[in-house]
């Protein structure tokens, strides 16, 4: 999800939430989520209109990457094991055309392809949305050749526990997801619910390798085409969300980075705005005209001060909310290097911090629910802002 390319609520969700769209989501994401809905900004356990995910939502962000490497069934079955509401798929695709799960088509630090001496001559260098990379990309590998790698931890100095599950999983596509979702829906008596993430869609589709038409033809498949399927799309390029609401009905999300940062597919269409710009009024109302909400980076929701500290929570938690959208930021970690200042412990940058203290500071703004890597501590913070 994050725009990294380093190997790096009050409100019920439902028709009142879901905003200009007004689409009534069913299923839930724990057994004991189906709860009256409410609309923006209303209390948590005020009635709505339908059933729906408990807010705040915990999504499980790649799974249950705190714990396990990302993107693996041993990740995304712990997320949904430890009971989060939504588990995380980033979408990459294959030479031969097959979606697969990785946060990125740079699959140099989350695979051990560097180990396999068939694969040598695909290491190449790559300008992907602007950044040079050095490695190997999933579009340089036919889906069965994917296949004989293994998952592993993509960040081992900070998660060195990890590494003891390195090598355990393969690359999964997201048709195998769907369909792990299908087989733990009927096992646990109700719906699983995923988050998709269309990654670099410009760059891709320049290759010949358009990824809203495959995706939408694995929904339609699946049946989670509707706009009541237990699934959100989502997209840091606004035109990917657009080109994907001309082709299903699935709730859609479209992802906001840092404030002074650009959509790739607005740089590519001298598109001068910004973040700041996209989450003015102006700017929200029109993401509200073909999406149901937002997935802002965390500083969006409450800036940080120059000596990493959370600052003074931003007004677009109310102005989202206003345009009838909802909002999932990202991303909560356990670990202090990854958590604002205030609330670090210890001199440790590996160690957990006061993550609870920082769930509450976000949770306290009014959001609609929270990526983590963390599903279980998230969960915890969430039980606190839904009675």
């Amino acid at each position: 999800m994050e725009r990294e390319q380093k190997p790096g609520r009050r409100a019920l969700l439902g028709a009142a939430a879901l905003g200009a769209g007004a689409m009534a989501l069913s299923g839930a994401g724990t057994a004991t989520a189906a709860e009256p809905q409410a609309a923006p900004g209303a209390a948590a356990g005020t009635s709505g209109r339908g059933h729906g995910l408990p807010v705040p939502t915990v999504i499980g962000h790649r799974g249950a990457s705190g714990y396990r490497p990302e993107h693996t069934f041993g990740s995304y079955q712990l997320a949904l094991d430890m009971g989060a509401d939504i588990i995380e798929q980033d979408l990459v695709p294959t030479k031969d055309g097959h979606l697969v799960c990785r946060h990125e088509n740079d699959i140099t630090a989350t695979t051990d392809v560097s180990a396999h001496p068939e694969f040598a001559d695909r290491k190449t260098t790559k300008t992907v949305d602007g950044t040079k990379l050095t490695g190997w990309f999933t579009e340089d590998f036919t889906l069965a050749e994917l296949k004989t790698l293994r998952a592993k931890e993509r960040i081992p100095g900070n998660r060195q526990r990890n590494t003891l599950y390195d090598g355990r999983w393969e690359v999964p596509t997201f048709e195998e997801v769907l369909q792990w979702a299908e087989r733990e829906g009927r096992k646990r008596g109700r719906k699983v619910w995923l988050y998709v993430e269309t990654k670099h869609p410009t760059y891709f589709r320049k290759l010949g390798l358009g990824l809203e038409e495959r995706v939408a033809k694995l929904l339609r498949r699946y049946g989670r085409h509707r706009k009541d399927s237990a699934l959100f799309l989502q997209s840091f390029e606004p035109s990917s969300i657009q080109r994907l609401r001309k082709l299903v009905d699935t709730p859609s999300v479209v992802l906001l980075s840092t404030m002074t940062s650009r959509p790739w597919d607005f740089v590519e269409a001298n598109d001068p705005r910004t973040v700041a710009d996209l989450v003015k009024p102006e700017g929200l109302k029109w993401i509200a005209s073909y999406a149901q909400g937002i997935g802002p980076d965390l500083s969006v929701i409450i800036p940080r001060t120059p000596d990493g500290k959370l600052g003074t929570p931003t007004s677009v938690v109310k102005d989202a909310h206003a345009a009838g959208l909802i909002l999932h930021p990202y991303t909560m970690r356990n670990e202090n290097t990854f958590l604002p200042a205030d609330f670090r412990r210890g001199s440790d940058p590996n160690a957990y911090g006061d993550a609870f203290g920082a769930f509450k500071a976000y949770f306290a703004t009014g959001i609609d629910g929270i990526f983590s890597d963390n599903a279980d501590t998230a969960l915890l913070a969430a039980a606190d802002f839904r009675k």
